[in-house]
């Protein structure tokens, strides 16, 4: 009787056996990876409860392919492709439920080694000077959860199919049309859950089909993607399939619990209930106040003055912790910090975590508790409640910037007299450190121009590609971090202002660093992407002479640059400490379009789209004229003692709040 019982438990292990050992030149399944004969690097491991783990960290990036490659041509001397049918589970968790890092790919590659890709937006799959060549011979599908603008990708939550290249050919926001009804039904790539994608190739009609639903839904007949496509020009005859994933600034885990392939065929159907389990979710924050719980039932003396003394501790320790919230603060909770989380990643707020200190606050390195991440905080005092709801909502709005050239804002937190923002860390520290520091090594042209081209992508985002015009005001070195790839990010978003697409901006506090003012900001106190074009030409000049825009030997940096540009030597003003390592027409155009930038009048300016397009060379530069204006008697206000910013100090703050959410510092 026994032996009989026990013959169901044998079937199933001896279907397990099957579905993760039956490979062969035509079809695979695997039902979790235990024992599977994958080749794997970078970050890819299989867990001991059989996952397909792809990356673990962030700057990480991960490769796991099938072990033999599969033969894609139909016959020997035959250049036509096979049909192929592809299903699996995935799933990415997030260390914050409100942001991830990058995605993962379903590929088909001439080779299992791409060791020469980047991570980050470039998926571990290709890389910049790769990226787009015919001879890479690669297909993938790629699940993204970040928008790169240099690929021009259509949101933060999206399906592409990539030939060659990672600006997809079609792509489509996550998500499946209903059985039945058609209608489409969104899908979060990132929502930590389990998620089933078929990719079907017909050779006959060319067409690549991709498909995607949550794990317990059927497959659906109308497909996600659908595109035409020659694979027999793209796929090599012999040709590997497998999965990349990488990740950039934040910490995200990217997970295949199964995996079928078929050449010719359907791909054997995946048991949702024999796929390994994901792991568990982060644990929640604990609440801030702690139970009293009372061992000793006897009303001693001993048992009153530990009692006083816990209570003691208690409010010492609720003090020290202790938070302001207001009822309107409810529909921001998930942007919302607690301020014991802030306190012990930064070890106390101690002298030794100092990062900075700049406009109206002091900023921090930390590290949080629970999940690792690297952050920095900035402690901004204020004495008023006036305009603090309206505050708060833009800080929340530029929460939601997605840029790789940003730096991102996570959230915030209040306590009474004095408000914390929360911003990603950026280890490689302001740009103006590695100007200005003659105690660092000299930061090539090439560093440079790089970090050009990404604040002006940045500023374009934030001009013209977001929900809402975002306009900076305090664009200067000191404000472009570097992360450990030395790519530049715009920081510091407490001077921002938005308004609406095709609204006109608001007359506000004239606020700001000297030198990068325009001249209307002064005039009529009112900012928009034209003044910030005028500020990022100020930018270009000072990374490319290495000068700031007011030296304290009273020399104005335009003015300098302008009298060389008149009697043709623009170049005599490019970075002595550069030895002439640059290269000239790079060096020569970014101080041209920096005088561009710098125009007196806002209309003769360039729009950021078009400063982009002058930098990628897709647009040539329009010519100038010499000039003999007298730039610095409408641009700086000279004036002995003055701050280099223009609100005077911190005492100010809680009156520009009142009035307008004016808050001015750099970091």
């Amino acid at each position: 009787m026994a032996n009989v019982r026990s013959i169901p438990f044998l079937l199933l292990v001896l279907h397990k056996i099957m579905l993760v050992s039956s490979a062969s030149d035509t079809q695979f399944a695997f039902e979790g990876f235990a024992n599977a004969n994958l080749t794997l690097d970078g970050a890819a491991m299989v867990t001991p409860s059989g996952l397909l783990a792809l990356t673990n960290d962030k700057h990480t990036k991960g490769h796991a392919f099938f072990q033999a490659p599969l033969r894609f041509q139909t016959a020997l001397n035959d250049t036509s492709m096979e049909s192929f049918s592809a299903t699996f589970v995935f799933a990415i968790i997030s260390e914050h439920t409100q942001l991830s890092d990058h995605g993962l790919a379903f590929v088909v590659a001439p080779s299992s080694n791409l060791s020469a890709a980047t991570g980050a937006q470039y998926l571990g799959l290709l890389n910049i000077s790769d990226n787009g060549k015919a001879s890479n011979h690669i297909l993938a599908v790629e699940l993204d959860t970040v928008l790169s603008p240099e690929f021009h990708d259509i949101d933060s939550n999206h399906v592409g199919i990539d030939v060659n290249n990672l600006q997809s050919v079609k792509s489509h926001t996550a998500g499946y049309y209903e059985e039945g009804t058609g209608k489409f039904l969104n899908l979060t790539l990132m929502s930590r859950k389990a998620m089933r994608v078929w990719v079907d190739y017909s050779n006959q009609a060319m067409e690549l089909n991709v498909t995607l639903a949550p794990l317990d839904v059927e497959k659906p007949t109308e497909s996600l993607l659908s595109t035409i496509v020659n694979l027999s020009d793209i796929v090599y005859d012999s040709a590997y399939v497998g999965f990349t994933s990488a990740t950039g600034l934040s910490i995200a885990y990217h997970y295949v619990l199964g995996w079928s392939f078929s050449l010719n065929g359907v791909a054997p159907v995946l048991n949702s209930s024999n796929l390994p389990a994901l792991p568990r979710l982060p644990h929640q924050k604990r609440s801030l106040t702690e139970i009293l719980v009372i061992l000793l039932p006897l009303a001693t003396a001993g048992f009153i003055v530990a009692l006083l003394a816990a209570i003691f501790v208690f409010v010492r320790r609720w003090l020290r912790y202790a938070e302001l919230h207001e009822d309107w603060e409810v529909e921001f909770g998930p942007h919302r910090f607690s301020y014991k989380d802030l306190f012990h990643a930064t070890e106390g707020f101690v002298s030794k975590q100092l990062l900075g200190i700049g406009g109206f606050g002091r900023v921090y390195k930390g590290i949080l508790p629970e999940s690792n991440l690297a952050i920095a905080v900035k402690r901004v005092s204020h004495d008023s409640k006036q305009g603090m709801k309206e505050f708060i909502a833009e800080i929340v709005s530029m929460g939601r910037l997605r840029h790789k050239n940003l730096v991102q804002l996570l959230g915030y937190c209040r306590r009474k007299g004095e408000l914390l923002l929360v911003y990603d860390y950026m280890p490689n520290g302001s740009l103006d450190k590695h100007l200005y520091d003659r105690n660092r090594p000299v930061l090539s042209w090439n560093i440079r121009f790089h970090i050009i081209k990404g604040i002006a992508s940045g500023l374009l985002y934030l001009h013209e590609e977001w929900e809402q015009v975002v306009v900076h005001r305090d664009i200067k070195a000191s404000n472009v971090l570097l992360d450990s790839d030395m790519n530049g990010c715009l920081g510091d978003f407490g001077l921002a202002k938005l308004y609406n697409h095709g609204t006109n901006p608001r007359t506000t506090h004239v606020v700001g660093t000297m030198g990068y003012l325009s001249p209307e900001l002064l005039r009529t106190g009112k900012a928009s992407p034209g003044t910030d074009v005028f500020a990022f030409g100020m930018f270009l000049l000072e990374v490319t002479c290495g000068r700031r825009p007011l030296e304290h030997d009273q020399v104005v940096l335009l003015d300098w640059v302008l009298e060389h540009w008149n009697r043709g030597a623009i170049l005599e003003t490019v970075d002595p400490r550069l030895c002439g390592e640059y290269i000239t027409e790079e060096a020569g155009l970014v101080l041209k379009l920096g005088l561009l930038c710098l125009q007196p009048m806002p209309n003769a300016r360039p729009s950021m789209r078009q400063v982009l397009q002058y930098l990628e060379g897709t647009v040539a530069v329009p010519e100038m004229t010499m000039t003999n204006l007298d730039y610095s008697s409408l641009m700086f206000v000279q004036n002995e003692g003055f701050d280099t910013y223009v609100m005077l100090d911190a005492s100010s703050f809680a009156t520009s709040i009142g009035q307008g959410s004016d808050l001015s510092g750099g970091r």
